[in-house]
């Protein structure tokens, strides 16, 4: 478009009409502006249920420091002095926001950690000095999100900030308040260091979480010594000023976060009060969410133009009657605005245990664990030394079924807090995998933390505490009185034998807490029974294992050790020989397996010259059992255990019992071909005899009689093959097809059948027999047809040619 000259000026007249009359408005909006405006709802109840003052004063309550006039905000950027964050400091932030936090939720965590920590430096002044509380006696923490603007309020009545801690603290990347803090107050008091412990803060980075989740961040604080001043910064830069509101709060910290569009979930009311349960609910301070709740109420019910029309057509005494009835009412449901107590919660592992009630304990149980029943056992107790902790564990009545399924994975049963504060719940090295059961809290003053506060550096005060940890369990597990036990027993049974097997220095402990089923009674003994029960002259714990009870109570190698009074463990679950195996011996005594060649049975010096003179009377079948049976045993000696049965076998020192070999037959999670496995299961076992049994006796006989016979060699096949199958084994390699064949030929012997008497052939078998003859022929003749016709065949042409 083309404008003349005079056109122009009268564009430009116009345009500098408009200016002088926007600057004339904000001149005069300058000037009115004396209070902090507020927003007309905020803080409100939302239905105007409550009386004008009630509403100023929640109004009050739920200020937004944020809420600027226009004027406010000019003023603001013009008294603002800015501030360039270094280069290196850039990086800083970077990576603070981008690498140094696993979870964005955290930020929440750790500007109420911040809150907590200006609210204990306020009190720790108090002691001293009682006038610091006069601006503001409460000491809380918070919370008002704003949903529709974006905006996330915390706010404490701490002990604030100057214009100088806003620049240092703030404007300074790990520069730690409370480090400073806590470093003047211990050179000032030391009689306040234990309380001064209780402060997060230490390394100067927590404040720059809120970056996680917002693009910038508004700090508004006023300390004692100072006027409230204004914190402003987008991660790039910052800026600082005098706050032109006045010093509305008082004294403490008011942050506002300007959210960004994908963290909108953190401005939900369920999400906070989910992040605070989770991190701070056992804070010492209350912290408050500003929340809506629905509550009925009975409003009067207001009479129509033509309920009022009808009541005057009545006569006076109706009228009357009516006066003095009571007014018509209706239910109504109304939205009402309040802060809601989010931490209710008491941190009672901090408490004494003589003063926790048996029942504030149930309670606490059940809100950690949402177990509805009461727990088995519980440990309360404080850890001094070289690190100083405390923890609150229970004993869940009952395990999960898939418990074991999830065994050596991260759990979530300790939950870590340092100061009252969560850290992680994920940290695996506090408890054993077989103590993964155990529930409760740890909570520690000085643990090492990373420099995000959401993992534990690798040190030396971890294993110290983990090795308390579990000598408090096991003390606490030994504590359960015995009608309990049982229960335990039955739930826990499996975790205490792994423990053996995989804590060697606790396993003296944990053996006190083994159980096992035994030859003395139809009751599961300790092993300290067992002891107390042993002969006089008894050094060997005895053990027999077996798939189940019944099995063990007939094993050939218990008959003669129970027949004379000596008391056998009966192994019935699958981990109890590892178990015993892994555990050298108790009290003094070591354990022996019954159903192994190395036996060591106190015995009288008559037994023992008994002893050799069978071995001497019984050496000519012992030598001919082991040049005959060579392939499978290692040789044959007489038994010093046998009572009933006429033969065994035992495993070597080192080899596997038959339980053992089944166990290792029934595991799904192996090599198709290991060589090991195949080593135990092929190696040779010893064949022991029973001398005073008729069936070896007469083998004896018969060996001297014809060495040759193969009546006896039979007889020596199948003696190995139920010696086997008695003492738990599996017949493998064809074995079992052998033996049963061998038992098949001596039954055909018993009942007087000739040894060659085969089985008859049916009749569908010599019809089927017939009808393949048929076929037979059918096929031949078909096929000299075929022949014939073929030769005739190719005889024409010649005929043709001819």
């Amino acid at each position: 478009m083309f404008l003349t000259p005079a056109m122009k000026h009268i564009w430009l007249f116009g345009l500098g009409v408009l200016l002088l009359s926007g600057w004339s408005q904000a001149q005069e909006g300058v000037g009115t502006v004396e209070e902090v405006t507020v927003d007309a709802d905020l803080g409100s109840s939302r239905e105007g249920s409550r009386t004008d003052a009630e509403a100023v004063l929640r109004e009050e309550e739920a200020i937004s420091p944020d809420a600027l006039s226009v004027a406010q905000m000019k003023e603001l950027r013009d008294r603002a002095q800015n501030y360039t964050f270094q280069t290196e400091v850039n990086r800083m932030m970077k990576l603070i926001i981008n690498s140094l936090y696993r979870n964005k939720e955290i930020f929440l965590r750790e500007l109420i950690s911040n809150g907590s920590d200006a609210l204990d430096k306020i009190r720790l002044m108090s002691l001293t000095d009682r006038g610091v509380l006069e601006a503001n006696p409460e000491l809380s923490i918070r919370i008002k999100a704003e949903p529709d603007k974006r905006l996330l309020h915390i706010i404490d009545s701490g002990v604030g900030m100057t214009r100088a801690d806003l620049i240092n603290n703030l404007g300074t990347i790990a520069k730690s308040g409370t480090a400073d803090f806590l470093s003047k107050m211990q050179d000032g008091e030391k009689s306040a260091a234990p309380e001064m412990n209780d402060m997060i803060g230490q390394f100067g980075v927590g404040f720059y979480s809120a970056f996680l989740v917002a693009d910038s961040v508004t700090v508004a604080s006023k300390h004692n010594d100072d006027r409230q001043h204004v914190w402003q910064s987008d991660a790039n830069s910052f800026s600082v000023a005098e706050d032109p509101r006045g010093d509305t709060l008082k004294r403490g910290t008011h942050l506002t976060l300007h959210m960004k569009e994908e963290a909108s979930d953190y401005l939900q009311a369920d999400t906070i009060r989910a992040l605070v349960k989770k991190y701070s609910q056992f804070i010492n301070f209350p912290i408050y969410l500003w929340a809506s709740r629905t509550e009925t109420v009975e409003e009067p019910v207001e009479e129509t133009a033509e309920e009022r029309d009808a009541e005057g057509d009545e006569d006076a005494q109706v009228e009357d009657a009516k006066d003095d009835a009571e007014p018509k009412t209706k239910k109504t449901e109304k939205t009402v605005w309040d802060w809601e107590l989010m931490n209710d919660n008491k941190p009672i592992w901090t408490r004494k245990p003589s003063e926790v009630q048996d029942d504030e304990y149930a309670q606490f149980y059940k809100s950690l664990t949402k177990d509805e029943s009461p727990p088995l056992a519980r440990a309360h107790f404080v850890a001094e030394g070289e690190v100083t902790f405390r923890a609150l564990l229970f004993v869940p009545r009952v395990q999960p079924a898939d418990s074991f399924n999830k065994y050596g994975t991260k759990t979530d049963h300790i939950k870590l807090y340092v100061r009252r504060v969560f850290i992680t719940d994920e940290f695996s090295d506090l408890m054993p995998n077989y103590l993964a059961f155990v529930q409760g809290i740890v909570d520690s003053d000085d643990l090492p933390l990373n420099v995000s506060r959401e993992t534990l550096q690798q040190h030396k005060l971890i294993k110290i505490i983990k090795k308390k940890l579990v000598r408090k369990v096991l003390d606490m597990l030994k504590k359960i009185p015995d009608d309990e036990y049982e229960h335990f027993w039955k739930e826990y049974s499996t975790n205490i034998k792994l423990g053996v097997m995989e804590d060697p220095s606790n396993r003296s402990r944990l053996a006190k807490l083994l159980r096992f089923h035994s030859s003395h009674s139809e009751e599961k003994t300790f092993l300290s029974d067992y002891v107390k029960r042993m002969k006089p002259k008894q050094h060997h714990i005895y053990y027999i294992a077996g798939s189940s009870r019944a099995e063990v109570e007939k094993s050939p190698f218990a008959e003669r050790l129970v027949s004379r009074g000596y008391e056998v463990l009966y192994l019935t679950e699958a981990v109890d020989e590892y178990c015993l195996s892994s555990l050298p011996e108790y009290d003094g005594h070591k354990f022996q397996n019954i159903a192994k060649e190395i036996f060591d049975l106190e015995e009288g010096d008559r037994a023992k010259e008994k002893l050799e003179a069978y071995k001497k009377q019984y050496e000519p079948l012992t030598r001919w059992l082991g040049d005959k049976l060579g392939s499978w045993i290692t040789r044959a000696t007489v038994s010093r255990r046998l009572a009933r049965s006429p033969a065994a076998l035992a495993a070597t020192a080192f080899g596997w019992t038959g339980n053992m070999e089944r166990l290792a037959l029934s595991n799904a999670h192996q090599k198709a071909d290991d060589p090991q496995r195949r080593h135990h299961l092929t190696q040779k076992k010893m064949l022991e005899i029973n001398p005073r049994h008729p069936i070896v006796a007469e083998l004896l006989r018969r060996v001297q009689d014809d060495p040759d016979s193969a009546d006896a060699l039979l007889a020596a096949h199948t003696l190995y093959r139920t010696a086997a199958l008695r003492s738990g084994y599996v017949l493998q390699e064809g074995q079992a097809v052998l033996f049963a064949d061998s038992v098949e030929t001596m039954l055909q012997r018993t009942l007087g059948l000739p040894a060659d008497a085969a089985p008859e052939l049916d009749d569908e078998a010599d019809d089927d027999a017939d009808a393949e003859a048929d076929t037979e022929a059918d096929t031949e003749a078909d096929t000299g047809a075929d022949t014939g016709a073929d030769a005739e065949a190719d005889a024409e042409p010649e005929r043709d040619e001819l």
